[in-house]
Parts: C-alpha cells; structure tokens; sequence
C-alpha cells in the first residue's frame, strides 16, 4: 500500500504541509509507504487543453514535472492533495495540478490502474468554519465525478501563521484518523 501526498502550499512549514503530513503519519502507523510532494517546488504548466491525452490514452504531451505526478499517482493505492485558501478557493499550484489530473479522465486511467482514493486538505486563515464549506463541497463532488474516491476532507481555520495547526488537537487527530482510512478503508 502506497500513499502519497501533494501540498499545494508555497510557505515552509505551511499549516497545510502539517495537516497532510499528519494525514501520512496515519498511513504510515497503518502499514502504507509514503511520500510528499511539494507542488510549488516542481515545473508543473497550465493545461493547454490540446487534448493529447485523449488521442493518446492518458498521455499528457506537456513534458514538465507532472509527468513525476502521473507516474506517482498511478502507482499509489491513495493521494491527498492539501491547499490553503486564496481568494475563496484552492491556491495556484494546486489548481495546476488539479487541471492536468484532466489527462486521467476518460481515458482508461481507472481500468488499467484500479481507482484511487484521495483526502483533501484546506487550510483557511478565517475563522468562520462555513465561510469556503460550499467550494470545498463543489471540490469534493468535482474529484468524485472525475473517478477518484474521496474518502475524507479536512479543513482547519484561523492559520495565519505557519506552524499554528500543530496546536489544534483536534484536527491534527482527524488527520491521524483520515490516514488509517485512507490505508484500511
């Protein structure tokens, strides 16, 4: 069993990191191998919808270090992807990733690489914990409809400050918990 994780934060030491890390640490305990990426560290281009990856079975014709992802991805049992919260929605980097994952879609990813199972991740500075709830919701629904199986999602709010998320209890155990989930299903 293999799990993965992608965090789509800029910032060291990003509440979001934490989160998925945690997340990781619960796979880990529950006997899965992992490893974590940092999307904002890798060469990962916009979509140029030239739909290479129709004509050819998946096969994005962008050369760039999401071809790493895709190679990870089809090799995992389980992926989180995690994000903070900007301008009401996913950040830049995440969004990259989630518009190349199109590559997968109807092209006989799930057929030849069994369906994965993924956990988001969102990190919010505001503290109202319903502010960004509906775009998490479309988020989820939108990984679902695209074949992925999303198991859970976890969002922590009031995270000015990297590092903040290490002091909430709570979340950090259902991070651990969404781990063992991830491996035990």
């Amino acid at each position: 069993m293999k799990v993965i994780g992608f965090n789509g934060s800029p910032r060291e030491g990003s509440n979001t990191g934490i989160m998925i890390e945690e997340i990781l640490k619960g796979a880990s305990e529950a006997g899965a191998s992992t490893e974590l990426f940092n999307l904002s560290a890798m060469n990962i281009a916009p979509c140029k919808a030239c739909m290479h990856c129709k004509a050819n079975e998946g096969e994005c014709g962008t050369d760039d270090d999401m071809q790493i992802v895709y190679s990870q991805i089809r090799d995992a049992d389980a992926f989180i992807l995690g994000s903070p919260v900007y301008m009401w929605q996913m950040n830049a980097q995440a969004k990259l990733f989630t518009d190349r994952l199109f590559a997968n879609f109807k092209t006989g990813f799930e057929e030849k690489y069994g369906q994965k199972s993924m956990a988001l991740v969102f990190s919010q500075n505001n503290p109202d914990e319903n502010m960004f709830k509906e775009y998490f919701y479309y988020t989820r629904n939108m990984f679902d409809f695209l074949g992925y199986n999303v198991v859970d999602m976890l969002t922590s709010t009031e995270n000015s400050i990297p590092g903040e998320v290490k002091n909430k209890k709570e979340v950090m155990d259902q991070a651990r918990e969404i781990g063992w989930e991830l491996v035990k299903g």
